[in-house]
């Protein structure tokens, strides 16, 4: 069967790099890949983190990479302040907090919150500014980029399946 043997980030393109094989026995109910389908696999999108030392199933891969249908993808830059100090990775679950003018008062109402999936980080600028691609409905997009321009947003993370 088809093995992960290096980390593939969630809406990255699989090579035959990140593919090895190898003998094992598994009852019927665990979806593998045989090893003889290899040339099937390399091209296809990670539908999740796929980890180094695991088994490659069919629900984990698909045709086509972020955006899916009835999604945008929409960079949002996050200064260091507003990012999570665990850091993010590919595929997790956040909402996308619209924050407050700082020289505006607390308002009392709850802020304005868009949830989006998180497809892959850039590295920090020198001024800790991280450029994160995330994907969202596409009815949120344009409202999402509009807030993502003001910079005034943070992230906040939902909890990993798992």
């Amino acid at each position: 069967v088809i093995t992960v043997v290096r980390e593939v980030p969630y809406g990255s393109v699989v090579t035959e790099a990140d593919l090895g094989t190898t003998n094992v026995s598994v009852d019927a109910t665990v979806q593998t890949i045989p090893a003889n389908e290899a040339s099937n696999v390399v091209g296809s999108v990670a539908a999740t983190n796929l980890v180094a030392g695991s088994l490659l199933g069919p629900a984990q891969l698909t045709a086509v990479g972020p955006p899916g249908p009835d999604e945008v993808l929409v960079a949002v830059a996050i200064p260091a302040t507003r990012m999570p100090a665990g850091g993010l990775q590919a595929a997790d679950q956040v909402l996308v907090v619209d924050t407050p003018n700082p020289d505006a008062a607390p308002s009392g109402a709850p802020p304005g919150t868009i949830p989006a999936t998180v497809v892959r980080l850039g590295p920090a600028d020198v001024n800790g500014i991280t450029v994160v691609d995330v994907t969202v409905a596409t009815g949120d997009g344009p409202a999402l980029a509009a807030r993502s321009a003001t910079g005034r947003i943070a992230l906040v993370v939902q909890p990993r399946d798992g």
